[in-house]
């Protein structure tokens, strides 16, 4: 079953107001923030996976 497609967000990011946030709140915010790092991450990896494994497909023999 394929993955339903989700908009693009748009680029760029907007930093959260940290100002009035506990120290708890900030804790959690970066655990998110790494969570979701590591997220992009995987996902590159895979994007990375496939376009070897079609570049190597795709390649001429003896080239």
């Amino acid at each position: 079953m394929m993955e339903e497609e989700r908009p693009r967000p748009v680029a760029g990011f907007t930093p959260a107001m940290l100002e009035r946030w506990d120290i708890d709140e900030l804790r959690r915010y970066i655990a998110t923030l790494q969570a979701e790092i590591a997220r992009a991450e995987a996902a590159i990896a895979r994007q990375e996976a496939h376009r070897g494994a079609a570049d190597a497909f795709f390649r001429k023999p003896g080239g």
